[in-house]
């Protein structure tokens, strides 16, 4: 009988960890990291998570893609493209999905997910798109009222085998 107890207590104190780290919340009950775009034309980027913090810097590029590192309260410690961190107010980033073009040189946005695909137009280094889908290695993306196709690669603001539908 005291087997058996000693049995149903380990096993529940082992069900237990695992299912604690499992479920391991975050303030947001979001998974970190994770990428989220600027709500705002400027967003102000302290050194700490909370407005008693100095301001590091400004960013002022609405809908630009940050990866979330961590959060603590009301606040997200965000990492942009250049691997630059700060802390900013969750009121100042939304779950919107977009992607920055992270390529040295311009790159072509096709009409299918295949590198001989019809071209659509060009796309400049650093420029936001809207991410409408993705597939292993390509995403469908929409930029100047166009939608296209270009390889993850050439993307920051996804996780290399992210499937977004």
């Amino acid at each position: 009988m005291l087997a058996m107890l000693r049995f149903i207590l380990l096993t529940f104190c082992a069900v237990s960890v695992i299912f604690t780290d499992a479920w391991a919340m975050t303030a947001s009950g979001l998974p970190v990291p994770r990428f989220v775009s600027l709500k705002s034309e400027e967003v102000n980027i302290r050194t700490g998570p909370g407005t008693r913090y100095p301001i590091q810097w400004v960013y002022r590029r609405k809908g630009m893609p940050v990866e979330v590192t961590e959060e603590y309260d009301a606040w997200r410690k965000v990492r942009d493209m250049e691997g630059t961190s700060g802390w900013v107010h969750k009121g100042m980033i939304d779950g919107t999905r977009n992607v920055m073009v992270k390529a040295e040189a311009p790159q072509v946005v096709r009409l299918d997910a295949d590198a001989k695909s019809k071209p659509l137009l060009k796309v400049e280094p650093k420029v936001v798109a809207s991410v409408v889908e993705c597939q292993e290695e390509w995403c469908r993306i929409l930029v100047s009222g166009r939608k296209g196709w270009l390889e993850k690669k050439h993307l920051w603001g996804v996780y290399p085998k992210e499937i977004i539908e």
